[in-house]
């Protein structure tokens, strides 16, 4: 082959693989990354990520997240919490920073400045105290969400501390969280940011011979309900987000699973 037409097959070889280098590592469904002896961060299990309605799906060590750019956040947010992840490490808490895997970057933290909301994370700091790195990839701004101060504070902070507790008494659980984020939202920030007037929570345990899951709906408010009390289907939360969650779970069990808004199997 002549060496005119050589280099420029090189130069859309190059180019076609760092395109799916890129694909492969930042977005899609795929699992990612490698074992970090330092870091240790748990496996990942895309089988249980559920569906994205806007397709863009980014990876990151330690969860991983479907980004709405419409409403500059994730539309939820999954992850496997281990029953060896639960610590209570104090690492200082790291500034917010935007997510650069997002194409369009994340919403920039100077957008909840002054606006009234906290920047309520999805993937709580809590329950990613087992590494500093691990920790500190909470603070990316895909993993945040305006909330009120009440609410992030008082009954969301219960909910996420009855997820450690479960992920402990069942030996880890999955979790799938986020905003239901709908076109009537108010707006934060130069960027409208939206603001979900209602949250959900979604756990998965496996630890059983058959799986269970339990669904929580919140209205972003101060309550001072009992958890029971905000129990829902996930055919419920699936029909405000157009989101199907655990679709490879095998249909009968999905479909009975999802159905019910039952707590029986789940200790308070």
């Amino acid at each position: 082959m002549k060496r005119k037409y050589l280099y420029p097959l090189l130069l859309i070889l190059v180019t076609i693989g760092f395109y799916y280098f890129e694909e492969y590592t930042g977005q899609g469904n795929f699992e990612t990354y490698t074992d970090d002896k330092e870091d240790n961060p748990p496996k990942l299990s895309f089988f249980y990520l559920p569906t994205s309605t806007t397709g863009t799906i980014i990876t990151h060590k330690h969860y991983s997240l479907s980004y709405s750019e419409k409403h500059e956040q994730a539309e939820w947010v999954a992850y496997h919490l281990k029953k060896e992840h639960l610590s209570s490490n104090d690492f200082k808490r790291p500034f917010f920073e935007v997510d650069k895997r997002v194409s369009t970057l994340s919403a920039d933290w100077r957008n909840y400045k002054k606006s009234g909301y906290d920047r309520g994370h999805l993937c709580p700091a809590g329950d990613r105290r087992f590494s500093y790195k691990a920790f500190e990839e909470t603070f990316l701004t895909s993993n945040v969400t305006p909330q009120n101060h009440e609410f992030n504070s008082g009954i969301w902070n219960d909910l996420e501390r009855k997820v450690r507790y479960w992920a402990k008494l069942y030996n880890g659980v999955y979790v799938v969280t986020g905003g239901v984020l709908s076109n009537d939202l108010k707006t934060i920030g130069y960027e409208a940011v939206s603001v979900p007037k209602y949250f959900y929570k979604i756990i998965l345990s496996t630890s059983a011979d058959r799986p269970k899951i339990i669904a929580f709906l919140m209205e972003a408010k101060n309550s001072k309900a009992s958890l029971k009390e905000f129990v829902v289907s996930v055919d419920r939360v699936e029909a405000l987000t157009g989101i199907d969650f655990f679709p490879k779970l095998e249909d009968d069990i999905e479909a009975t699973l999802e159905a019910s808004a039952s707590r029986q199997g789940w200790k308070f």
